[in-house]
Parts: C-alpha cells; structure tokens; sequence
C-alpha cells in the first residue's frame, strides 16, 4: 500500500493556514506541524502529526530546536533514485512531498527598534534552511513560502497538475525571499556594530 503525501507546515504569518492544511486532509494528505501552528490546526479540528513524534526528539530552547534533525531533513532531500529510496528505507525514514513554512519577521522587529535581544531571537535558522532544502529538491519537494500561493497550489494538487515549472516557480520564491531575509539580518549587524569597517575586528 502506498504511503500516504505529507506535508510538513511550520509558518509564523498563520493567514490561511487552516483552510490550506484542511484541504490537504481531505485529499488524504498526513500533517506534520510545530508548536504554535501545530496548536492553531488543532483548534480547527485537523489531524496533526507533532515534528517530535518524527523525530523523536522534543523540542527544545524555548522552541529554538525544532527541526533540525535527519528525520525531517531525511525526509525533504532524498530524490526518487534507486540509491536515495534504498537508503530511506534503510533509515526507516518518511517522505515530505510539501514544504509550507514562512519565517519570524525579523523585518518587522527591526523596525519596532526593540532591544537587540529580542531582534535577533527573531533570526530564523530552522525555517531557512528547511525552505532551501527543500527548494534544492524542488523536483521531488514541493515548498510554499508565500500564503497568497495557497488557494492556486491547492487546485495544482487537487487537480494533479504540479509541474516541474510551478515546482521550479516556487523554489525561486524560496530563494528570493531567504535572499532578502538574510540581506537585512546583514544590514542590521552592520549597523549595530560601532565599528566603520567590520573587519577592523579581526586586525
């Protein structure tokens, strides 16, 4: 029997993520979440698979060690090769068909001029580097980074006509917007620093 698609979701701007995660579930798509947006589909009533009882880990550091983990990662990069679907069940290890995460708006924070502090706990490192993992694997894993995205992706699936080219589409938005993402977490270390010249620090 084949195993059923999953979708892993962890998104911090929850806008239309109920519905999207609904109608997964009702083209028999599995759920795997995290804290808060794992918290938010319950309370809608969908089916959620906690990322801990994938990993086998739990999570950690206020939340700051969710899914950095083989489990997850195992499940995102592995192509459809012979070698890549032996080792997978080798290492008794899941497919993630879908990738739906976006990330803490680190851009919002700057801009309430916050302690330091609380602006860098608003550096994403998990959701970056599950959205470019995914985005590499386009071809195999399908990742939505943009919420306005849900309702077209959806008729994709419902539809069965997720090509290439909207896979293709999806990772350059990955890309672009983790571009952007971490431009400004360069900007604002610079200019956080007392220093003209970062290098100064090093001579």
């Amino acid at each position: 029997m084949e195993a059923k698609k999953r979708a892993l979701i962890s998104v911090s701007n929850k806008a239309g993520i109920g519905e999207f995660a609904k109608k997964l579930t009702e083209l028999d798509w599995e759920i795997i979440s995290t804290g808060g947006t794992a918290k938010v589909l319950r309370a809608e009533d969908i089916p959620v698979i906690d990322v801990a009882e994938v990993t086998g880990f739990p999570e950690c550091f206020g939340g700051r060690l969710k899914t950095l983990d083989p489990h997850i990662f195992g499940g995102i990069l592995p192509t459809k090769s012979t070698e890549d679907l032996a080792t997978m069940e080798e290492l008794e290890l899941h497919r993630i068909d879908l990738v739906v995460c976006n990330l803490y708006p680190f851009q919002d924070t700057v801009a309430k001029k916050v302690s330091s502090e609380l602006t860098i706990e608003q550096i994403d490192i998990g959701g970056p580097s599950m959205l470019r993992a995914a985005a590499k694997n386009y071809k195999n894993t399908m990742v939505v980074c943009d919420p306005t995205d849900y309702p077209i992706i959806l008729d994709y699936i419902e539809k069965g006509k997720v090509d290439d080219n909207i896979r293709w589409y999806l990772a350059f938005k990955v890309f672009e917007m983790t571009a952007e993402y971490d431009a400004a977490i360069k900007e604002y270390f610079e200019l956080k620093n007392p220093h003209s010249n970062q290098r100064e620090l090093l001579l």
